[in-house]
């Protein structure tokens, strides 16, 4: 399947690391370095508008790299990006770290998946939902970690 996509000057295509891999990286197109201090955020430009086909979204993920060496996160993950959207693709990068981190031109920042998507109609009912052994449990009712 392909993905057809315009390029701002100096971006490049979203690119897969390996032949396995579910996410392509796509870098940081900007001209001079961004400093993320710890506790604050960047919308950071990839370059990079994407024609999706209706029935796909591209979810916008954090790199695993990033935030397990620095702290640093894609604030909105997954976020998501529309079929009917044409704009460029920026990515708000979060610093959860304790040193500042610098957002160098080019750098590999997110990844870009794809997943297919179904509207559903909602419909309000005044009946019970059905059971379940989970039922409204949630927010780590399970247990630990």
């Amino acid at each position: 399947m392909k993905f057809f996509c315009k390029l701002e000057s100096g971006s490049s295509l979203p690119e897969y690391a390996t032949s396995g891999a579910s996410g392509a990286d796509v870098r940081a197109n900007i001209n001079e370095p961004i400093a993320i201090l710890p506790g604050q955020r960047a919308l950071i430009p990839t370059g990079i508008s994407v024609e999706i086909p209706h029935g796909y979204e591209i979810q916008v993920r954090s790199r695993s790299g990033l935030a397990s060496k620095y702290g640093v996160i894609v604030l909105q993950s997954p976020g998501t990006v529309d079929a009917d959207y044409r704009g460029e693709i920026r990515v708000i990068l979060a610093n959860l770290g304790e040193a500042t981190f610098i957002v160098e031109p080019g750098m590999r920042i997110a990844q870009l998946v794809v997943a297919k998507v179904e509207q559903v109609s909602f419909v309000e009912t005044q009946e019970e939902l059905t059971a379940t052994a989970r039922g409204t449990g949630g927010f780590g009712h399970t247990g630990e970690c």
